[in-house]
């Protein structure tokens, strides 16, 4: 309990993410809370667009490494863990990620449950399904100590909607 209070005042006074003990167990089966992001806001499955596939490597590569999604898309991410170690995709701006990545390398049996993340077990597949509502440049990553630092990161570009031509 102690280490969970000093997380979160270290949130509070850093300004990043929160995170909590590893536990290994599913993420929770309650509905999703849709918060806005500067990266877009948690979506329902019938609301998807298309679907993306992202296949997570132990040789802390994210294949593709780059999405591109016009604004007001809503991706599936079909995140699937092609290694034989734990993984993560953890969509965010560079700074959070930054923040983020740092905090879990003190605290590196940390694990976090947002709807804009997902841990992936060894040969095992997860999704995101997100709502990519803002235009910009953002990123992916595995924050687990040592792989966002090996260069575990992707990119996501979200151009402005096409117009229809008259």
């Amino acid at each position: 309990m102690k280490i969970l209070k000093l997380i979160a005042i270290l949130s509070i006074t850093t300004g990043a993410t929160a995170v909590f003990p590893h536990n290994n167990t599913a993420h929770s089966s309650a509905p999703t809370e849709k918060v806005q992001t500067a990266w877009g806001i948690a979506a329902d499955a019938k609301t998807v667009n298309r679907t993306i596939t992202v296949t997570m490597t132990d040789q802390m590569r994210f294949i593709p490494a780059e999405l591109q999604i016009r604004a007001g898309e809503t991706i599936k991410l079909v995140v699937r863990n092609a290694g034989k170690g734990l993984h993560e995709l953890v969509i965010g701006t560079k700074a959070e990620l930054d923040a983020h990545a740092a905090l879990m390398v003190k605290f590196p049996d940390m694990e976090h449950s947002e709807p804009y993340m997902t841990h992936v077990k060894p040969g095992k597949t997860d999704q995101l399904i997100w709502t990519f509502n803002r235009v910009g440049e953002f990123e992916f990553a595995c924050l687990l100590p040592g792989h966002y630092q090996a260069g575990m990161v992707g990119k996501i570009k979200v151009s402005a909607p096409s117009t229809p031509k008259p």
